[in-house]
């Protein structure tokens, strides 16, 4: 049998509790409706990592944060390390990524053959947190509630600018294999940087939720006092002291958000046209790194284990895959191990280095009972804090804080803290012996802060005398575009035509 084709549509910041069975009935987002339509729809979706880069990586690699070391946004992503593109391009396949992936380190395609686009981030240490420091905001690149009070309507921005050149790439990627000139069978990841803040959309997206409904949050703001210790130090590293929130400022971000949550829908309706028109079938896999809390408790942007920041969207479409709804809990983890047994590929010399696994047992009616792990070692953490999902519950572990618990079917949006719950006892000593064989958090902190002292010295080494950055540059050939005199028109005019006509 050949292999299939795999598309897969990678989206930024994008919260999972918007998408209970596909995107929700008042969202306009269309052609990610048809694809719900024909897709497993997986609603307890959790990434490895609520933060890019270490979500990314979790998610290409199939690796937690802690055996892979991307702790945060300037954490090298080790070029050692196998991705789905690697396992892929092993097996015969064309791989190709327009967009983000926020790779760090000079390794700037980790198994992808073709990169059609830069990186909208940095590729190097600058971005690297402190744990030496506690309490520390490194304000050039720290998110603040800027933001929020900033939102509003804009018909080009940095974000736009570069999603509408990741779309234009992918879409012209797809003419171009429909030609058929590489007989490979090919995977094409199509990674934009929205609906990520700032919150500013296009007047076309945000006049679509003037009436909106859902521009308030359903959590209310507890205030600072109120919040749990990781909470604390989100709103700290958000500098949310320096700007006050006003409701109409919570309404017009969450309006924008929605807005580029349509904005990305008509993106991917434009890849997904090219590649009905040109007759191509392939796989087709849609998924966020992260969420985004969006105002509930008062928090926004990510770094939280809590539903709208740890959890989302995970659709796929593939041949033998019932389209229908699953309410396990499962993990971006899975993708790789998932993408790997639809194109048959054996994964064994690498499985016991492997967090996730397969999810095609689960769409097919198979049971999981496997607990899903989350790491979190980034920016407004003073130390690691980890999470298991199993069932009902959920664990949140740092040596730093107090347990939680949470049982998510009575209380779905973990309000009701049952760590010292006597009814609930048996349950935390359950999960917290799961985690005890699963996380040392004394080596694990050991490990963070040895990267990050490492990192700060070759940073501030490499930007003194000449610098050579590892930005990735796209490579564009201008001697072997359209025609040119070492080409035969006749030849070019027929290879580049679909179809090919008489």
């Amino acid at each position: 049998m050949a292999q299939p084709n795999i598309l897969i549509f990678m989206v930024d910041q994008l919260n999972g509790t918007l998408f209970p069975d596909g995107p929700a009935d008042w969202l306009h987002a269309p052609n990610l409706k048809k694809l719900a339509a024909k897709s497993v729809r997986f609603q307890n979706a959790y990434t490895g990592s609520p933060l890019c880069a270490p979500g990314r990586a979790a998610f290409m690699s199939g690796q937690l944060p802690s055996r892979n070391g991307v702790y945060d946004n300037a954490a090298e992503f080790r070029s050692d390390i196998p991705t789905y593109a690697h396992h892929l391009r092993r097996a015969g396949y064309q791989t190709c990524l327009s967009g983000k992936m926020h790779f760090v380190g000079p390794d700037q395609l980790h198994g992808f053959e073709q990169r059609l686009t830069t990186d909208i981030y940095p590729a190097d240490f600058g971005w690297t947190p402190d744990y030496r420091k506690p309490g520390e905001r490194i304000d050039w690149w720290y998110h603040n509630m800027g933001s929020v009070t900033g939102a509003g309507v804009a018909e080009i921005s940095n974000q736009m600018e570069y999603d509408d050149n990741v779309a234009h790439e992918a879409k012209m990627k797809i003419y171009d294999l429909a030609r058929g000139l590489d007989e490979r069978p090919w995977m094409l990841t199509v990674s934009m940087t929205h609906p990520h803040d700032p919150y500013v959309a296009r007047k076309k997206y945000w006049d679509l939720y003037e009436d909106c409904e859902h521009l308030m949050p359903d959590i209310p703001d507890p205030g600072y006092d109120a919040q749990d210790a990781h909470s604390k130090r989100i709103f700290d590293a958000n500098n949310w002291r320096e700007f006050n929130i006003t409701p109409q400022d919570i309404r017009k971000s969450r309006r924008a958000y929605f807005a580029n949550i349509s904005y990305c829908d008509d993106k991917i309706g434009e890849v997904m046209e090219a590649l009905e028109t040109t007759r191509q079938e392939a796989i087709i896999l849609f998924v966020s790194d992260h969420g985004d809390m969006l105002g509930d408790r008062g928090l926004w942007f990510k770094m939280s284990f809590y539903d709208g920041s740890a959890r989302v969207p995970l659709m796929v479409s593939a041949p033998g895959l019932e389209p229908g709804l699953r309410t396990e809990p499962v993990s971006t983890l899975d993708v790789t191990p998932t993408l790997c047994e639809l194109a048959g590929i054996d994964m064994s010399e690498v499985a016991p280095w492997i967090d996730g696994q397969s999810l095609v047992p689960l769409a097919k009616g198979e049971g999981r009972e496997e607990a899903v792990k989350i790491e979190y070692a980034a920016e407004a953490s003073y130390a690691p804090l980890v999470s298991l999902r199993k069932g009902r519950f959920k664990l949140n572990l740092c040596a730093l804080d107090p347990d939680q618990l949470f049982d998510l079917k009575a209380d779905p949006t973990e309000q009701v803290n049952l760590a010292t719950d006597p009814a609930h006892a048996d349950v935390l000593l359950q999960l917290k012996a799961q985690a005890a064989a699963q996380w040392d958090l004394e080596r694990f902190d050991q490990d963070v802060r040895a990267s990050q002292a490492r990192r700060w010295v070759v940073y501030e080494a490499l930007r003194q005398g000449g610098y050579y950055p590892w930005d990735y540059q796209p490579l564009k050939l201008a001697s072997e575009a359209y025609m040119r005199n070492h080409m035969d028109l006749n030849v070019l005019e027929t290879n580049k035509r679909f179809p090919r006509g008489e």
